[in-house]
């Protein structure tokens, strides 16, 4: 081997061991984070498009900013780490530290938070996040601490609305009959029964199946999602009726949230606040979009009294007596 081989591979091996060392630092340091770097996993099932994932997104870099680097989220959307409910159970066990669940999932876990699913409970959206921002939306956020679960702020999800196949709803009565889909809670079960219809669970990616083909007539929710799950290619009729405000839930297992100082804890949830702020202005633009892009698809926006199916539902409230949901429902309900 002559002197320029040599050189060239003594250069080589030098080279080499320079970039070993820099993985070697880049991987123990966490991938790039600091070392001495909190880092917190969040997991969610939306897509990163939605406006809860880009909220989340927010706060994350909020976080990294209030906390000089020393704090950030690594987040893992589309379902990656499991159903909402799996979860939930990381939360509790400490595996995860946030996760984003629907009030409908948190129902099991936190009896108090059905209270959100009671219908036509808000008066309107002013009135809805009049109530979240207040004392009581606050005391809702922790009163879930003895399960192992916190609530760090709410994101907006709209309000939920019937559509259907077949025929449009403007009133109680055209529900007589009607199969629709709801999820798998005990109050929108009970809803769609005070209101003449039939009830029926189904998993929210089988339901574009059961629609098209006639498994169920209709079902219900949030002009996001009925524009994102295309289900308005076979439901042209939309009724803004608003039985519903449903907020998402930013949960963090109280097992990590103890584990964190007085300092952590004022950074990660100046952040989370930040985040659900900007969420609410993404959201709202996000709905009218939607609402444009059915209604151009030919979905028809129906006309309805929401105080018709508002006195369908009236009894609801007397099966809730006693329950953890009732002293809740009294609150909000005299809340300005």
């Amino acid at each position: 081997m002559d002197r320029k081989s040599i050189s060239f591979l003594a250069l080589g091996l030098v080279l080499g061991a320079l970039v070993c060392s820099a993985v070697f630092s880049f991987l123990a340091s966490g991938g790039g984070v600091g070392a001495n770097t909190r880092v917190l996993k969040l997991a969610h099932g939306l897509d990163t498009s939605h406006p809860v994932h880009l909220g989340m997104v927010r706060m994350k870099e909020r976080l990294e900013e209030l906390s000089s680097g020393s704090m950030t989220i690594d987040i893992y959307p589309s379902g990656v780490l499991g159903s909402e409910v799996q979860c939930i159970e990381q939360l509790q066990s400490g595996v995860l530290a946030m996760s984003k669940t629907s009030t409908a999932a948190m129902e099991s876990f936190i009896p108090e938070l059905g209270v959100f699913g009671v219908p036509y409970l808000f008066r309107d959206e002013g009135h809805f996040w009049n109530v979240l921002d207040s004392e009581i939306g606050h005391d809702l956020l922790a009163v879930g601490e003895s399960t192992g679960l916190r609530g760090l702020c709410y994101y907006d999800a709209g309000s939920r609305n019937f559509y259907s196949t077949k025929k449009p709803i403007r009133e109680p009565r055209d529900l007589v009959g009607m199969k629709i889909r709801v999820q798998n809670s005990r109050m929108a079960i009970a809803m769609v029964e005070a209101l003449g219809g039939s009830p029926t669970p189904i998993a929210w990616g089988e339901l574009y199946s059961s629609l098209a083909q006639g498994v169920v007539d209709g079902a219900e929710n949030n002009p996001p999602s009925f524009e994102s799950s295309r289900h308005y290619e076979v439901c042209k009729y939309f009724t803004p009726d608003a039985h519903t405000r449903v907020p998402d839930l930013l949960m963090i297992g109280t097992k990590v949230w103890n584990s964190l100082s007085e300092e952590q804890r004022a950074w990660l949830q100046a952040a989370a606040d930040e985040s659900s702020v900007y969420q609410r202005e993404l959201w709202a633009v996000k709905t009218r979009e939607s609402l444009e892009a059915v209604q151009e698809a030919g979905v028809e926006i129906v006309d309805c009294d929401p105080a018709l199916f508002q006195a369908a539902c009236e009894p609801i409230r007397a099966t809730l007596e006693g329950t953890p949901v009732a002293p809740w429902l009294a609150k909000i309900e005299e809340a300005e």
